[in-house]
């Protein structure tokens, strides 16, 4: 018997045209959002008012990423920027700020970056503020490019760029390969299956959606560390062709264990990211599975990888099992597309660089007045977020589906 489709719990309307992207700090605290024009806003989860808004960039955002003590910002304007994130008020407001009031974060550093795809960056972080950065090449959508943060020297040039591509005939014009410009891309590195030594020997991993449809996994052949230009240096671990259209969102569990992507059609596709059989072409490696309602345009994974939300261009988002892919729920509100979906952080740790709101008594207490009981973190954890081209974002508390999707 189907649930009764819940309401939103909260819903924001600080901007003022479509929302493109959003995302929540690992500490569930402050939650991001980006619009078309270029705008992005800090809401704090706490009180849901603006911490921070500014126009960050001239065109709309693409992705939005909150890294240790900064902030990074990607949009459409060929520019992806670096701020400083600002320091949250340890005084409560007595009135709501308007978004005017609100300083703007100080920017530390910016990139030069090919925006002509809707691809968002991909960040693997480090612990000390330096970190891998992957986006489309700087001259070719179809091929993707690493960087160094913060030195911003780029490592790794023109992946996807095999040096027999000259042996096939370009079917859609452009430089690269047939798959056409990349979609969505994700940076990781594999889980090692052999014993680990004394020294890392980590597998820096790239998998890359594309316009064809397809998608590729590869992985870094050349030392660590070293710089490789015109793809070499990486091998292609396989390739996959789920979808007849262009990938329109891509995401990849916590763990990095498997990815699923969502098109125009009405497929998911899921694909185990621990594989390593080769495929020079592409093959059926992965699973579909069938939805009633075509036309998906993002996606997201809970943190502990069980469940799936599928943002519609109808406006609806979907919940899914990841495994069976049993629709456990559909969210309605929005009336259209859905431009973004994300979980909130199942665990609820404090953030490793700034101190919740209020400074910590001897006793352990936070002495902040806004200090939230363990029932309201635990609901703040179940949050998803929604964002649409109605300009608004839908927060909404789900229920424990591991009890009542039997």
């Amino acid at each position: 018997m189907a649930l009764p489709a819940p309401s939103p719990t909260h819903l924001l309307r600080s901007h003022s045209c479509a929302v493109s992207t959003l995302f929540i700090s690992t500490d569930n605290e402050r939650l991001y959002s980006g619009d078309s024009a270029g705008q992005v806003i800090i809401t704090s989860t706490r009180s849901l008012r603006p911490l921070a808004s500014w126009k960050a960039h001239t065109d709309s955002l693409l992705g939005i990423e909150e890294w240790g003590s900064q902030i990074i910002t990607h949009a459409r304007d060929n520019k992806l920027h670096v701020w400083a994130r600002p320091e949250e008020s340890t005084s409560i407001r007595q009135e709501p700020a308007t978004l005017s009031d609100l300083s703007t974060p100080t920017i530390c550093y910016s990139m030069d970056i090919n925006a002509l795809n809707y691809c968002r960056f991909s960040l693997l972080g480090g612990s000390k503020q330096e970190g891998l950065l992957a986006v489309p090449n700087l001259v070719e959508s179809a091929l993707a490019d690493i960087w160094l943060l913060p030195s911003r020297q780029r490592l790794h040039a023109a992946i996807g760029d095999p040096l027999d591509t000259a042996k096939t005939p370009f079917s859609d014009g452009r430089s690269g390969s047939k798959t056409g410009i990349i979609m969505s891309m994700h940076l990781f590195y594999a889980t090692s299956s052999a014993p680990s030594s004394s020294t890392s020997t980590r597998e820096l991993r790239l998998l890359c959606a594309y316009e064809d449809g397809g998608v590729v996994l590869r992985k870094r052949t050349a030392p660590e560390n070293t710089q490789t230009v015109e793809g070499r240096g990486w091998e292609v671990l396989w390739k996959s062709k789920l979808h007849v259209e262009s990938v329109m969102a891509m995401a990849v569990s916590l763990d990095c264990t498997f990815a699923l992507t969502v098109s125009a059609d009405h497929l998911v596709g899921r694909y185990d990211l621990l594989t390593q059989e080769g495929a020079s072409e592409f093959t059926s490696i992965g699973t579909t599975f069938k939805t009633k309602h075509p036309g998906h345009g993002a996606i997201a994974i809970r943190g502990d990888g069980r469940v799936c939300a599928v943002g519609g261009w109808d406006g609806k988002v979907r919940l899914y099992s990841t495994k069976t892919f049993k629709l456990l729920g559909t969210l309605v509100h929005h009336k259209q597309g859905c431009r973004a979906v994300t979980f909130a952080s199942l665990a609820d740790p404090p953030s490793d660089n700034t101190p919740l709101r209020g400074d910590m008594n001897e006793d352990g207490s936070s002495g902040d007045e806004d200090e939230m009981t363990a029932e309201e973190k635990c609901a703040r954890a179940r949050w998803l977020v929604a964002s649409s081209t109605d300009a608004k974002v839908s927060i909404w508390t789900l229920m424990n589906f591991e009890k009542t999707s039997a």
